[in-house]
């Protein structure tokens, strides 16, 4: 093809336009979303990825909160404990206390923050969407943090919870709960003693009920069992499985691939390294500590086996891995399924995406990891019946795709962004759409034809990828042609009768050092 000027100039007005649409859609349709974590050093870690993500969220409140593992208490010499959590397993006897695993002057979400304000600059260089510094901090509350599962008064966090649900924008309202809800459950109980009596309950328990989205790291304090679930039950509570692992010891138990994602030379040269963010970043033998000599926080002790760790005291809880190997982002699976990759995973009805598929667990059999409650294990029958169910669940679940080496290097590309003032010396995601239409009603034996737009802003090449992303082992397979180009074709079975909405995504990765990629989700629908 012959490069003319006025071809150049097309495909750079082209490239503006499709941009420019992405980001005023980014701008006028952000998700609104309120993070609640306790000083958890991998909710450090997952606070400082947030905040790099912070361009695609309405970010309405950054909110101190206590759990089973931390409170700070109120400061009276009153001692608390519940019986059979940690600090009186192992051996230990350490409660009842006047305040557990929480740092005098704890400020790690304010700290993160002032970091972030380092780098703002920068970063709104490769993202003018980014929210300023002054703005986060404004939004930076304290909770319910005086003891586990305290709701019992108001604070500036559940009073900032409680406004946002009364307010009149349209929801969904997203809340994490990185640690307790109990802030959280502090701002339901005051709307419900504010209203619950007057003529208008009805619908204002009703507004709050579709609005809030709960995204838990677990019941990390049980409030949500003995009051959230019991009196709004109608409340979106979400919960992942299958996705990436972002937790403590990933490395464990990762496949290669990822696990050359979670070596000290990567995170060192992708992470770690990289400014004010990378330097609060929590890894393996960085000589730091959440709160002195918590026996719990070894990690960041280099030199010592586990055995000498013990000696010393500590609870060697994970095994000792790499000096400045990954630690640990347990909380990030909550709002990866929120950012705008293109995966839609945001929906209630979807797949999934970065932060996993959806489920509801069945509450006969489930037991989340942070509960105490050991009768469901007690009570279960493994019945006949029991052992079928579970085999038919088995049978329909399908390998989840693994999307950690694109969420990690999403990471590795924003943090790059935090040290760098010129856009052209950072990576930057492709841009793809579906020409036409995303959504088809179909008929047995139909053919689809589907083209894909593709932009990049750093001039990139990049790799197409068309393929079909199954909610389950029942899900109709689609055939799917030219799925390495832009142009693919669908073939739906001639056989088909399922009513089940299918999905197929089109994945485009950038040929960068730090590959990044973009979706689009094509939706079809038997008539």
């Amino acid at each position: 093809m012959k490069i003319t000027a006025k071809y150049l100039v097309l495909q750079i007005c082209s490239l503006l336009l499709i941009s420019q649409t992405v980001i005023a859609s980014e701008k006028s349709n952000k998700p609104r979303i309120i993070i609640t974590a306790d000083p958890e050093l991998d909710d450090n870690n997952s606070m400082i990825r947030f905040l790099l993500y912070s361009s695609e969220f309405k970010v309405e409140g950054l909110i101190y909160t206590s759990s089973q593992f931390h409170w700070k208490g109120d400061g009276k010499g009153t001692k608390f404990m519940v019986p059979g959590r940690e600090y009186t397993k192992y051996g230990l006897n350490l409660c009842p206390c006047t305040s557990y695993r929480w740092r005098e002057g704890e400020r790690f979400i304010h700290e993160a923050v002032e970091a972030y304000g380092k780098v703002y600059s920068n970063l709104k260089i490769h993202n003018p969407a980014y929210p300023t510094p002054a703005y986060l901090k404004s939004k930076v509350k304290y909770g319910n943090i005086e003891f586990e599962g305290d709701y019992s008064k108001d604070t500036e966090g559940s009073n900032l919870i409680k406004s946002v649900l009364l307010d009149d924008i349209p929801g969904p309202v997203y809340i994490t709960a990185w640690g307790g809800q109990s802030t959280i459950a502090r701002a339901l109980k005051s709307i419900e003693d504010e209203f619950g009596h007057t003529s208008n309950w009805k619908q204002i328990k009703k507004k709050v009920t579709d609005k809030l989205v709960l995204l838990p790291s677990g019941e990390q304090d049980n409030t949500y069992a003995t009051y959230i679930k019991p009196n709004w039950p109608g409340i979106d509570y979400r919960q992942f499985k299958n996705g990436p692992n972002y937790g403590y010891g990933a490395q464990l138990v990762a496949t290669t691939e990822n696990a050359s994602l979670l070596t000290s030379e990567w995170m060192r040269t992708n992470i770690s390294s990289k400014g004010p963010l990378g330097s609060i970043y929590r890894v393996w033998g960085d000589g730091k500590q959440m709160v002195k000599n918590d026996p719990f926080d070894y990690f960041g002790l280099d030199g010592y086996t586990n055995e000498a760790l013990k000696k010393m005291g500590y609870i060697v809880w994970m095994p000792k891995q790499e000096k400045g190997s990954w630690l640990g982002e347990g909380d990030t699976g909550t709002f990866m399924n929120i950012i705008s990759n293109g995966l839609e995973a945001d929906e209630k009805e979807t797949a999934g995406g970065w932060g996993g598929r959806p489920f509801i667990p069945d509450p006969a059999t489930y037991i989340d990891p942070f509960s105490n409650d050991t009768t469901k294990v007690k009570a279960l029958v493994i019945s006949e019946d029991f052992l079928k169910k579970q085999a038919a669940l088995k049978a329909n679940e399908i390998p989840y795709p693994n999307f950690f080496p694109a969420a990690q290097n999403d990471f590795a590309a924003r943090m790059q962004w935090s040290i760098t003032n010129q856009f052209k010396l950072a990576n930057h995601a492709p841009v793809v759409q579906i020409k036409g239409q995303q959504n088809f009603s179909i008929k047995a034996g139909d053919i689809i034809k589907l083209q894909a737009l593709v932009k990049d802003s750093d001039g990139d090449d990049y790799t197409i990828k068309w393929w079909q992303f199954k909610q389950s082992g029942t899900t109709p397979a689609l055939h799917i042609t030219n799925e390495h180009t832009l142009n693919a074709t669908i073939e739906v079975p001639k056989d088909i009768s399922s009513k089940e909405i299918m999905e197929v995504v089109v994945e485009v990765t950038d040929k960068s050092e730090t590959a990044l990629t973009r979706y689009q989700v094509i939706h079809l629908k038997l008539q």
